[in-house]
């Protein structure tokens, strides 16, 4: 039995621990009330407690000014550690938002107070690592992003209302067009709104690009009309017509922020080239290829599987300054792609990614799905790793790899080089043949290598 390689682990030495922020604060945030804890013989308690009215916010900062707090550590609780955070950032403290993962107490001696004090501990010696927050201006960019995606949300639930409405009516207009809010669906459903019933003038609304003739939209558009389904298309409809005005107004304001950044190339002396894909469902009237195009400096759209509209989710959530990550394999374990490795015994126990919400990894993840159904060298690989792992592996070492190149993209600013897919499809068939060759020899067999005649 052969016996099993051990490696070197490093040690390390528990007794060399060290107070390194002796001006850090701890707060434990919470809907009603505010928790703070700063170091001892700072004030007559050390531990306080506060509300949550902007009053109180400014108070609790006056508070730990006073104290010579320079560093304040806070858990990223909902949404209400937000208004803190800004009012500490803006009076020059150093805010260390962590994760509330990394911070936990001993069970069962959990309680406001003892949270506070745990994360002072644990941030004056240093064992906190504070969770990514991009610069203002691109964090301004990621709440009108994530504000258009919630909008698309609830507008696709009022498509739902619409199709069922339409069914419920026996109209099978999903039947003759791919999207009933497309210009033939939208035509044909307000008709139907103002009061025409007859099947052949709502087929005279088909557009002339429709692939149904109009005899079979006639045929669809045969229904039983009934006041309480028309009352709730019509609902649908109003619904419809609201959230795509509400959407309007985003698209609006996120073209305003655009224009509010410094960009990083100049687009007329250094122009786009037409782009190859058509444009998807949903993407903004403006030209949001350019603006990304001067934000970032690369056209990352050449990336096999990338978008305008997976770019800017990309962009709102990571912002365009790689230098938060030391490398791409940093890069990767934040956006949950990269192995989690966990070993006990020497035996590596699980290799699973971690569980993350993170909305990068997300359109990153669509991306890897796209590009497994284009004829390039990332959609190769994509199928190589699905035929032999699957497709939900598939799609995160694809991902993973669409990721790396982004990075180096946005951190070296240079143009994508895609690799061929021949010269890929050859890389494959030389590393086959030589673990062929490999497998050969431990049989005592030597492989020769002869082309098949016909």
């Amino acid at each position: 039995m052969s016996k099993r390689k051990r490696h070197n682990k490093k040690r390390v030495n528990l007794n060399s621990l060290e107070q390194i922020n002796l001006n850090a604060a701890g707060l434990d945030i919470g809907a009603e009330e505010i928790w703070g804890c700063v170091p001892e013989n700072r004030d007559e308690e050390n531990v306080r407690q506060w509300g949550t009215f902007t009053k109180d916010l400014h108070n609790l900062a006056n508070w730990l000014e006073r104290c010579q707090v320079t560093t304040v550590a806070m858990e990223a609780t909902g949404v209400y550690w937000i208004p803190i955070y800004e009012i500490l950032e803006a009076r020059g403290l150093e805010v260390c938002l962590v994760n509330a993962y990394s911070a936990r107490n001993v069970s069962g001696r959990k309680s406001d107070v003892l949270d506070c004090q745990w994360l002072q501990q644990l941030h004056t010696y240093g064992l906190l690592a504070a969770s990514f927050r991009p610069p203002a201006d691109i964090n301004t960019l990621r709440s009108y992003v994530r504000q258009r995606e919630s909008i698309l949300r609830q507008r696709s639930a009022h498509i739902q209302h619409m199709q069922k409405a339409l069914h419920l009516m026996n109209v099978k207009l999903t039947t003759v067009v791919t999207d009933i809010t497309g210009l033939t669906g939208m035509q044909i459903i307000r008709a139907i709104l103002a009061g025409e019933r007859d099947p052949a003038q709502l087929a005279r609304l088909r557009d002339p690009r429709c692939k149904a003739s109009e005899a079979e939209v006639a045929a669809a558009l045969t229904g039983h009309y009934q006041r309480e389904h028309l009352f709730a298309l019509h609902q649908a409809v109003a619904a419809y017509d609201f959230y795509t005005q509400q959407l309007a107004e985003c698209e609006a304001e996120i073209e305003q922020q655009y224009g509010a950044f410094e960009p990083q190339i100049d687009v007329d002396k250094h122009p786009l080239p037409k782009p190859k894909r058509r444009r998807r469902v949903n993407h903004p009237d403006y030209d949001l290829r350019t603006y990304l195009y001067a934000l970032c400096g690369v056209d990352l759209t050449a990336v096999d599987g990338l978008d305008s509209l997976l770019v800017q989710d990309i962009v709102a959530e990571v912002g365009t300054d790689m230098s938060r990550w030391p490398t791409a394999k940093h890069f990767a374990s934040w956006l949950g792609l990269a192995p989690n490795n966990k070993t006990s015994a020497g035996k590596v126990k699980s290799r699973h990614t971690k569980k993350t919400s993170n909305r990068a990894n997300t359109a990153f993840r669509l991306a890897a799905q796209a590009s497994g159904r284009t004829q390039t060298a990332l959609g190769a690989f994509y199928r190589r790793i699905r035929a032999k792992h699957g497709a939900p592996v598939a799609i995160t070492a694809t991902a993973h790899k669409i990721a790396r190149i982004v990075y180096h993209m946005l951190k070296e600013r240079k143009p994508y080089q895609p690799q061929n897919i021949e010269t890929y499809s050859q890389q494959q068939r030389t590393r086959y043949l030589k673990r062929l060759q490999r497998q050969a020899e431990k049989l005592g067999m030597k492989l020769v290598v002869s082309p098949v005649v016909s």
